[in-house]
C-alpha cells in the first residue's frame, strides 16, 4: 500500500517568506515593529515552519527538517529578544551582541546554502539571499549604519518574495501536474 505524503515545504516557505517580507518592510524604514510582525514571527514564521520541519522529518528530508525547524525557532527567539525587554523580563541585548546573533544565523545559512547545491535554482537563491541578509543585518548592528540597515531591508524583501514564489510554484506546479511557474529545476 502506497503512503503518499503531501509536500510540507510550501507551508514552511510561506511562513518564512511572508514573515521575512513584513519584518524587512520595517527594516527598510516603512513602519515600526508592532503586534502584526511579532504575531507573524511567533505563529507563521515560527510555529508553521516548525510544523513543516516535523513533517519533513516524516518524509526523511534532513535538509528540510533542519532548515524549517531552525528558522522557525529563529523567529520565535527573535520575537522574544524584542519582547522580553519591553515587558521587563530581561535587558535588551546590546547592538553588538545582536550583531553576533545575526552573524551566527548567517553562518548557519551559509552552510545551508551549500546544502542547496544540486537542488533547484530558486531554493539556492532563497538561501544565498538569506545568508546575505543576515550578514547585512549583523554589519548594520555592529556599525549602527542606517544605510546598511535600509539596504538589508530591501534585500530582505527580495529574499522573502523569492521564498513566497517558490512556495506558490510548488503548490501550483503540483496542482497542475506540470511546470507553470519555473523554479530552475536541476536536470
Amino acid at each position: 500500500m502506497e503512503n503518499k505524503l503531501a509536500n510540507p515545504a510550501p507551508l514552511g516557505l510561506m511562513g518564512f517568506g511572508m514573515t521575512t517580507v513584513l519584518l524587512n518592510i520595517h527594516n527598510a524604514g516603512f513602519f515600526p515593529i508592532g503586534s502584526m510582525i511579532l504575531a507573524m514571527g511567533i505563529f507563521y514564521g515560527g510555529m508553521a515552519q516548525i510544523f513543516a520541519g516535523l513533517l519533513e522529518f516524516k518524509k526523511g528530508n534532513t535538509f528540510g527538517v533542519t532548515a524549517f525547524t531552525s528558522y522557525g525557532l529563529f523567529w520565535i527567539t527573535l520575537v522574544f529578544l524584542l519582547v522580553f525587554p519591553k515587558i521587563g523580563w530581561t535587558a535588551a541585548p546590546p547592538p553588538a551582541f545582536m550583531g553576533w546573533y545575526l552573524f551566527m544565523w548567517g553562518l548557519f545559512t551559509f552552510f545551508m546554502w551549500i546544502g542547496t547545491f544540486g537542488k533547484n535554482r530558486n531554493l539556492q537563491f532563497v538561501f544565498l539571499s538569506l545568508f546575505i541578509l543576515f550578514w547585512l543585518l549583523a554589519i548594520g548592528d555592529w556599525t549602527d549604519s542606517k544605510i546598511i540597515k535600509t539596504i538589508a531591508g530591501w534585500e530582505g524583501i527580495i529574499c522573502g518574495f523569492s521564498a513566497i514564489y517558490l512556495a506558490m510554484a510548488e503548490v501550483i506546479n503540483e496542482a497542475h501536474g506540470k511546470t507553470v511557474l519555473p523554479i530552475g529545476e536541476r536536470k
